[in-house]
């Protein structure tokens, strides 16, 4: 029944794309309601209240930036960003304003739904049903991110390493949150220092390499040999699969 479905609102005026992306997520099991410019996402948004919006940055009238966090003004709901280009800078913004993640055109369609389902596993949604691949499981607790023998509960503020808990401090929790959100996915310094530490961050930077070198302490084997979390060379640092 289409009223068990999962709602997703995709934000984006070109044409040819929305045809294609509303097929592929009909697909995968999404109801699809669509927008072509930033005022009609928000006229849209608040009629239908969905469960998730795919918001292009570059939208008539309004742009993604503004719907975000004009979104983010009325409540919770997940909002991953879609950009064409390829500067970091609107992810990063995007993430300032609210976004829960950012995806950059061309994308593959099972990555994206991919990055949705993570979403949409932290947000708890009784009255709907989640698409999730054949054979696969969803976490018991819908707020719960389990990467290998990592997990980490951000409602409790509870982390377990190999099925023992370990207690870290907010900054410290809150880099390891991101960080296996995007797992598998290279997160530049900046916008790690963006999302941790707020954008107006004056402080050393060499402050996000010891939250790194303590958090390696706690989750490695090895931490002088870490095998989790992966320095790249000249961008940041990415949470190994």
């Amino acid at each position: 029944m289409a009223s068990d479905l999962l709602t997703v609102l995709v934000v984006e005026d070109e044409e040819s794309f929305v045809d294609a992306l509303t097929l592929s997520l009909q697909r995968e099991g999404f109801r699809v309601v669509v927008a072509r410019d930033g005022m009609e996402a928000l006229d849209v948004f608040r009629a239908e209240s969905p469960d998730i919006v795919l918001l292009d940055v570059m939208i008539p009238k309004l742009s993604g930036i503004d719907v975000c966090r004009a979104i983010r003004a009325i409540g919770t709901t997940p909002v991953i960003m879609v950009t064409a280009r390829t500067s970091e800078i609107d992810a990063v913004v995007g993430l300032e304003v609210g976004a829960d993640d950012y995806i950059a055109k061309p994308f593959r369609i099972r990555e994206l739904v991919a990055r949705m389902r993570a979403v949409l596993r932290r947000v708890p949604v009784p009255s709907a049903t989640v698409p999730s691949p054949s054979g696969s499981a969803l976490p018991d607790d819908p707020d719960s991110l389990l990467v290998g023998d990592v997990r980490l509960d951000p409602s409790s503020h509870e982390v377990e390493v190999r099925g023992a808990p370990v207690a870290l401090p907010l900054k410290e929790f809150e880099l390891l949150e991101l960080l296996l959100e995007n797992a598998g996915r290279v997160l530049t310094r900046e916008v790690l220092i963006d999302r941790i530490w707020g954008h107006d961050y004056v402080g050393d930077t060499k402050t996000l390499d010891v939250h790194i070198k303590r958090l390696r302490a706690k989750v490695e084997s090895d931490p002088s040999l870490p095998t989790r979390i992966l320095t790249i060379r000249g961008l940041g640092y990415k949470y190994a699969r």
